[in-house]
């Protein structure tokens, strides 16, 4: 059975101390753009049905979080959550510098395989 969607914009509002303000924002941005011309073209230069593709865009955004958590692992990501928390549980700019600082070593180690081509696990 198919469902409609309608495909509204959004102008808010919201209070100026919403801990969700900036999705919000993005939100009214990002719908105030029509995606079916986009989705038209490519329905007809791939000859897949617009509302498969619009199921498949919808899908992969909302699967994109778990899909980041398999790539990453939990691990990392808790480790990374961690220092988040440990900084702003302490409140000052040096914890808050100290975790940035920690989370671009992470980051600069999760790039390691993507950086270099030949490089594999196990390998010096």
């Amino acid at each position: 059975m198919a469902r409609v969607i309608a495909l509204e914009a959004y102008h808010g509002p919201w209070p100026p101390d919403d801990p969700d303000a900036g999705f919000r924002r993005m939100v009214a941005e990002y719908s105030q753009i029509d995606p079916l011309p986009t989705l038209e073209a490519l329905s007809r230069h791939k000859d897949i049905p617009v509302g498969a593709l619009a199921r498949f865009v919808l899908a992969r955004y909302c699967t994109s979080g778990s899909d980041a958590l398999l790539e990453m692992g939990p691990r990392v990501v808790r480790q990374m959550d961690e220092l988040v928390r440990a900084a702003e549980a302490a409140g000052t700019d040096e914890a808050r510098l100290d975790a940035y600082r920690a989370l671009g070593a992470i980051i600069a180690w999760l790039l390691v395989p993507l950086d270099d081509p030949g490089w594999s696990p196990g390998r010096g």
